[in-house]
């Protein structure tokens, strides 16, 4: 396994007003990359599947480290079952079913993995790409915003299975620890596509930690609804949005990193974070609670070798994208090498009633075309002023991104680097 290792020996230490010192992006004296992650998923034989998982799973069932699991088809978790899934334990999507694992509102998943022994969730095919297979949906009975506090997921799935959203903030849909989740995002019909991970009505007492997603075709993690705390999640080179919150998505995001590439775009948009309340305005009820995300020490990063370049052809957006009536709150982040860093909806008023709602604190704004904008307009002298204040304490620094990034590699030994100020996070 092509491990990452982290340095955080010295944290990166920004002199900001009075000499106040911040820490940026990935934080913590502990290793959490360490031995449980990997950047070269196509470089790895993972075997040969001997079980076959299909249809509907109606009892308590446990999956073993000893065995290689394919997954077929549409696999729902039924029945209020409990999937239990060892440490070390590989389950491979099918490329020519569409394979996807659906976990059924009352159902739970136990995925919990070990920093040495994750759970890992790949593809069958020889030559491994984003969208060979669908991904991994969790509905549980959190609330959400939508009238009736349900919905269900379509994407060509039995939608008597994929109901969510409910009353229970407090909800209990398993654990997802450990986990690596590679190539997902099936493309089902259109502009249509399964993400990594769905989270829809998921509540606050499910465990999510240490998740991998890498080469996704669809959103790496997209939520909706529900009452969740994510930490320690790492989105690798997805086509679409490295997160994306939406339908009353109540979220704490601690400790993570998204890594873009500039070459693996989608013409639908393609963004670290995606904020949003609701697709179409008329299909939520605003006396519920809209979307709310608090994200801490995240680390927003776009991997390229000409910034300036990908920018004039267009090939690099904003990092992150706010839109009407929803609230965000990010604090100690790093966001390098974007176009801008963040951009606005233009049909968010600029006032201060909205402007609290929406919070940039202890910012590390590298290398970016622009800082915080308004879609459609270049003037953003009134955001500038506003974020630019000393009580922020936001950075703003144009260092030549490869400080920032540095994917050096060979066929033998990749070289991932993200140095951030005195932060060096490398393999070993």
């Amino acid at each position: 396994m092509k491990s990452i290792s982290q340095i955080l020996s010295i944290f990166l230490l920004v002199v900001v007003g009075a000499q106040a010192q911040q820490e940026k992006g990935i934080t913590g004296s502990n290793n959490w990359l360490n031995n449980w992650t990997e950047f070269r998923p196509n470089k790895v034989d993972y075997g040969e599947a001997d079980q076959i998982l299909a249809g509907n799973i109606a009892v308590n069932t446990k999956l073993y480290k000893k065995n290689k699991y394919i997954l077929q088809g549409n696999v729902y978790i039924t029945n209020n079952a409990v999937l239990t899934i060892e440490p070390g334990t590989t389950i491979i999507g099918d490329y020519a079913t569409n394979a996807a694992l659906i976990i059924t509102k009352g159902a739970t998943i136990i995925a919990d993995g070990l920093e040495t022994d994750p759970i890992i969730f790949t593809s069958n095919k020889g030559l491994k790409k984003a969208g060979d297979w669908g991904g991994i949906i969790v509905l549980g009975d959190a609330p959400i915003n939508k009238f009736g506090n349900s919905s269900s997921i379509n994407l060509g799935l039995d939608t008597s299975l994929t109901t969510y959203g409910g009353e229970n903030s407090e909800s209990n849909s398993g654990i997802l620890r450990y986990v690596r989740i590679e190539f997902a995002g099936k493309k089902i019909r259109g502009e249509e596509n399964f993400n990594g991970l769905l989270l829809a009505g998921v509540g606050n007492k499910t465990v999510l930690e240490n998740i991998m997603v890498s080469y996704a075709a669809g959103d790496s993690f997209e939520i909706y609804g529900g009452n969740l705390n994510m930490n320690k999640m790492v989105s690798y080179k997805c086509s679409r949005d490295d997160y994306k919150f939406n339908y009353g998505a109540q979220c704490k995001i601690n400790n993570s990193l998204a890594v873009r590439s500039s070459f693996l775009t989608s013409s639908l948009g393609s963004r670290c974070m995606n904020v949003a309340s609701y697709d179409k305005k008329e299909e939520v009820d605003f006396s519920k609670k809209q979307t709310f995300v608090t994200a801490t020490n995240m680390t927003l990063v776009n991997d390229s070798e000409n910034i300036n370049a990908d920018i004039q052809s267009g090939l690099i957006k904003e990092a992150i994208y706010i839109a009407e009536n929803a609230e965000i709150n990010f604090k100690r982040t790093v966001v390098s090498g974007f176009n801008p860093a963040v951009l606005l909806s233009n049909k968010i008023e600029i006032n201060d009633e909205n402007l609290r709602k929406l919070s940039f604190e202890d910012m590390y704004f590298n290398s970016c075309n622009g800082n915080i904008f308004t879609e459609f307009n270049q003037n953003n002298e009134d955001l500038e002023d506003w974020y630019g204040n000393a009580a922020f304490s936001n950075v703003y620094a144009k260092s030549d991104n490869v400080e920032t990034f540095i994917n050096t590699s060979d066929d033998k030994k990749p070289d991932y680097r993200l140095r951030i100020g005195k932060i060096t996070v490398s393999n070993e």
